[in-house]
């Protein structure tokens, strides 16, 4: 394995975890190297590096990779650091050949870097990224050929792992060798990573290159982590898309990518408690961006979840992104340049809160105009009085008008945005 292949398959987050060490919600910790009694290294799990900030350290001036932090800490020679960051790949720290106990994270990690490898030679892979205008030297994304168990890249921990982590389901068939018949999941599907709060893969979404199947999407089962990750704490401003190669499809355009944080939803009824988390620890945020798809299923989510979010953080700014009837964000780069998505985003507006017809504003003041009507009628009858012309004056909506029979009423106060917090004034006139 090169040294290039284990900064890539092994996560500073894993090494911190391994030495019992964790940084605080800031990402800084006492440095392990020097007598520390003020947190003074600062972790970046972005580019899996840490920097000791101290002059009194002997790493200072220096950005630390895994290999070095592990070097330092068991002062040890690079080559046995290297041997050392092997074993926490494999699970077999401790040089124990029948040690097979490798985290979720480990065999995703590991078996994600095999996935893109093989997107890179597979034809059905490019081709459908390719109809999908998505740039496989932009995107990070793999490709599941479901061969990955077979021949020499058989290995007996791994398909254990896997097997316990579901990328390989045990059919109960035995197979003409004799060994157990796997079924591998997400077989012919391109790969995406879903990855927690300290950047390592924990879940995957699969997405089907054969069109002519009934399903298409597919979930790890236990599903966590978000795409394309945690967003920065200190961004300002976060778009939400639909799905997974909606976001994919945002974060290749480079005028987007430096100045939004993106985020994927799991679909439209796809805000996760971990979604509202990650949102909660934007400490900076400042406006929050819908772009789902132009369809009754995407607008009916904006409705939904703007209203849940606004209620969560009503000095953060939401808009949205007004997309074409039935068009979403990846069906908008095919037909044309990634710029229509930037003109879209640009061209947002604010959020308003819609209603359907049968809760408009018109419709409800209709009726409880007619009830109010009917009832002052009955009265009428009983006294046997004849009928006064009653009228509703709608001119000022914010100062609702309606002459009964017996008195003349006002609603005052009120505002067809401000829904959610309704506060009115009733005045009523006797004659």
């Amino acid at each position: 394995m090169k040294i290039q292949e284990i900064k890539t398959q092994l996560t500073l987050s894993n090494v911190l975890h391994h030495y019992h060490l964790k940084p605080d919600k800031n990402m800084r910790m006492c440095c392990p190297f020097h007598a520390d009694k003020t947190p003074s290294m600062q972790v970046y799990y972005k580019t899996h590096t840490a920097y000791c900030f101290s002059s009194n350290c002997k790493t200072h001036g220096k950005s630390l990779d895994v290999i070095d932090f592990i070097m330092y800490k068991e002062g040890s020679t690079k080559r046995e650091a290297i041997l050392k960051a092997k074993g926490m790949i494999s699970g077999e720290t401790n040089n124990n050949k029948n040690t097979k106990a490798l985290t979720r994270a480990a065999v995703l990690t590991r078996m994600f870097t095999y996935f893109k490898k093989g997107a890179n030679y597979s034809k059905p892979a490019k081709a459908y990224l390719e109809k999908r205008s998505l740039d496989i030297t932009k995107t990070e994304v793999g490709y599941n050929s479901g061969q990955f168990h077979h021949g020499d890249r058989k290995e007996e921990a791994l398909i254990e792992s896997c097997v316990k982590y579901g990328l390989l389901l045990d059919t109960g068939l035995t197979a003409r060798t004799g060994n157990i018949a796997y079924k591998p999941f997400g077989k012919w599907c391109v790969v995406f990573a879903l990855k927690d709060r300290a950047s390592q893969i924990v879940s995957m979404y699969f997405r089907s290159t054969l069109e002519k199947k009934d399903v298409r999407h597919f979930y790890l089962r236990d599903r966590q982590g978000l795409y394309p990750g945690y967003p920065a704490a200190n961004a300002k401003r976060l778009i939400l898309a639909e799905s997974i190669i909606d976001a994919a499809s945002l974060l290749e355009q480079e005028s987007i990518k430096s100045k939004y944080e993106v985020l994927a939803l799991f679909g439209t009824n796809g805000l996760t408690a971990e979604h509202q988390q990650a949102i909660r620890e934007m400490e900076k945020l400042e406006e929050i961006i819908f772009f789902l798809n132009g369809d009754e299923a995407g607008k009916s989510a904006v409705n939904k979840y703007a209203s849940l979010l606004k209620g969560e953080y009503p000095e953060v700014t939401i808009s949205n992104v007004e997309v074409p009837e039935n068009e979403d964000v990846n069906s908008l780069l095919q037909g044309h340049s990634g710029e229509i998505l930037v003109h879209l985003i640009e061209s947002r507006k604010e959020y308003e809160l819609i209603f359907s017809n049968e809760f408009s504003i018109e419709k409800k003041v209709s009726e409880v105009a007619e009830v109010i009507e009917m009832k002052e009628v009955k009265e009428e009858e009983k006294k046997e009085k004849p009928k006064k012309k009653n009228s509703l004056d709608t001119n000022n909506p914010y100062n609702l008008k309606y002459q009964g029979n017996e008195a003349r009423y006002q609603i005052k106060g009120f505002k067809i945005n401000q829904l959610d917090s309704l506060k009115i004034t009733l005045q009523v006139a006797a004659k």
